[in-house]
């Protein structure tokens, strides 16, 4: 019997993945800006990588308590879309995963009694940056942990609903009057609510998030169950390795010795035609690994009025 290594363990660090794109490129790794400008690049390589489909191992549930009159609900900051979702009522034997539709920006603008209440049957996904965006907005007058209306000392530059965090707390306002938020919802986007003192900072958030239609009633509870695709984590220090399966880690240092190459005056025009070549052939091969081998399944949709 063959004496193999037992092993299944195989990975780069980011250092060796470096070191393997510039080689495959022509090219030694010398100084630590090769170094700084090929994990930039590396970023920038993932972020094209989410552009082009959908990647198995990005994908995770969640799910997020729906509330009686509140509409709108933070997804996690990293997330860059949604792939599935249900209304989940009932739990352990009593649960049940009831349909929501997709719907876009202007059917749900259209919808004239948004804040209706019911189990929500519409979901309008925004899908916002994610961003923090600093202001020179303050938190006028001290509030408690279970205040609905803040008071700021202006409102100018928020839009009419929205996110924002103050110290580590996100806050969803609903309705602005004046220099106040009002229909707030506390500790949103996994954070806690808490007591503010008059003076705190106030930020704006630019959260991705969900709008249901109708807001939700007391016939609930309503849980919205998700199933999100999400951002891959960034290149780090050098010491870590990527946030990939294995069977891609060919395809990410094809990628990244072609976008080495065609940084590099001194590399040959002809080898980096080749490099993308060979980038888009291991991408090939690695997405057509990383997807879903279930039967496709189609469910018509009945529609009574």
């Amino acid at each position: 019997m063959a004496n193999t290594s037992g092993l299944a363990t195989f990975n780069l660090d980011l250092s060796e993945l470096i070191e393997e794109a510039y080689e495959r490129a022509g090219l030694e790794l010398r100084s630590g800006y090769d170094m700084r400008t090929a994990r930039r690049s590396l970023n920038l390589l993932t972020i094209e990588w989410a552009n082009r489909g959908i990647n198995l191992w990005t994908i995770e549930q969640g799910q997020i308590t729906i509330n009686t009159g509140q509409a709108i609900y933070a997804l996690p900051n990293d997330t860059i879309d949604l792939l599935d979702h249900v209304i989940r009522t009932g739990t352990d034997q009593n649960q049940v995963d009831i349909n929501i539709s997709r719907i876009s920006e202007s059917t749900y603008s259209t919808i004239p009694t948004k804040n209706a209440n019911g189990r929500p049957i519409q979901v309008w996904i925004n899908r916002q940056s994610g961003q923090t965006n600093a202001s020179s907005v303050t938190l006028n007058g001290t509030i408690t942990a279970t205040d609905t209306t803040i008071t700021l000392s202006s409102t100018v530059g928020l839009s009419t609903t929205g996110f924002i965090k103050i110290d580590s707390e996100v806050i969803i306002y609903q309705n602005v009057s004046g220099n106040q938020l009002l229909n707030c919802f506390r500790g949103q986007a996994y954070t806690t609510a808490a007591a503010h003192t008059t003076g705190a900072a106030v930020s704006i958030q630019n959260l991705p998030n969900i709008n249901v239609w109708p807001t939700g009633d007391g016939g609930g509870p309503y849980t919205f169950v998700y199933w999100r695709l999400r951002r891959m984590q960034d290149a780090g220090s050098g010491v870590n390795v990527q946030d990939i399966p294995f069977r891609f880690i060919t395809c990410l240092v094809a990628g990244l010795a072609f976008m080495i190459a065609a940084k590099k005056p001194e590399v040959a025009p002809e080898r980096v035609l080749f490099l993308k070549s060979e980038y888009e052939q291991q991408w090939l091969l690695a997405s057509q690994e990383d997807r879903d081998k279930a039967s496709d399944r189609y469910v018509p949709r009945q529609l009574f009025y």
